[in-house]
């Protein structure tokens, strides 16, 4: 091993701590300017394709409303053959209304099912504490 010192070691001795500090903020700054700068693209790119796969979905939801309608008049007028249209509308109209109230029923019980973020809240609750340990510390 040889004993002469390295670039860095040279830089070092050579270059007063001021001069050193501020490089390594300007190194700082600049990194901290190109992170976002990539989590910025990042984030467009993600959102650009979230907002193209939605408007998909949105579109493929409007297209099974208008095959669940079109079914339903079609097993209206099916229903119309045996029972009269009066009638068929309403058993279908039934129908609709007894899939509706189990959805509704389901869907509350799923929405009081949820707790928001409760380990969040927990390790968030603990920094004060942790802050003020390090206060006292000091």
């Amino acid at each position: 091993m040889t004993d002469e010192p390295t670039p860095s070691e040279q830089k070092a001795a050579t270059t007063s701590l001021g001069d050193l500090l501020g490089e390594v903020t300007k190194d700082l700054s600049v990194l901290m300017r190109q992170e976002i700068a990539l989590a910025k693209a990042e984030l467009k790119e993600s959102a650009t394709r979230a907002g193209t796969g939605a408007g998909m979905v949105g579109t493929a939801g409007y297209a099974v409303l208008m095959a669940v309608f079109f079914l339903s008049v079609a097993l209206w007028w099916a229903l119309g053959e045996l029972v009269g249209l009066g009638w068929s509308a309403v058993i279908v109209a039934a129908v609709w209304l007894v899939i509706a109230v189990v959805l509704f029923v389901a869907g509350r019980a799923q929405i009081k099912k949820v707790k928001g973020a409760p380990r969040t809240i927990e390790s968030l609750g603990k920094i004060p504490e942790a802050l003020k340990r390090n206060e006292e510390n000091r």
